[in-house]
């Protein structure tokens, strides 16, 4: 409930908001370059690869654009059986927050909001590719952001890179 400031407007809030104003796909490539050969049974299992890597752009004093990309595939070389990129993003706002919580939050936060659709997204892809739908592990997204951290000497950025 806001508060009434006593000349009828409400207050502004000063708690903490992080929202989602957007979701959308930047970029889906989606590759079956062996078929119909490699869409029967395959005598061994197939190698599967994810790549995931997280981005981020201020777009305005509380605006942040969030791009969680996806690459992977199964198979190698001639046995490939599939490739598949995806460049998922979202638009947040965040507000309120203390400026060394703001980089944490949008990288952190943004990513595994974007995830669930993102991986249905690949699922979707693979399954249109005549395989069974291929369902991407859940991601820890705070332990990514610490890896990053850390690859950076620990240092925090002012803003998401």
């Amino acid at each position: 409930m806001a508060e009434d400031n006593g000349n009828g407007a409400e207050a502004p809030s000063t708690s903490p908001r992080f929202t989602v104003l957007a979701q959308y796909t930047k970029d889906l490539s989606f590759e079956n370059p062996n078929a119909p050969r490699t869409l029967g049974p395959q005598p061994t299992s197939p190698n599967l690869s994810v790549q995931i890597n997280v981005n981020a752009r201020q777009l305005g004093p509380t605006d942040y654009e969030v791009s969680l990309m996806l690459e992977g595939g199964a198979g190698q070389g001639a046995d490939t059986m599939f490739k598949f990129e995806l460049n998922y993003a979202g638009v947040f706002r965040v507000e309120n927050f203390p400026a060394e919580q703001v980089q944490p939050i949008v990288m952190i936060e943004g990513p595994r909001l974007l995830f669930p659709f993102a991986r249905q997204i690949i699922a979707d892809a693979v399954r249109g590719g005549s395989y069974p739908p291929l369902f991407i592990d859940p991601i820890d997204f705070h332990a990514l952001y610490l890896q990053r951290l850390a690859a950076a000497g620990g240092q925090q950025q002012t803003q998401p890179a």
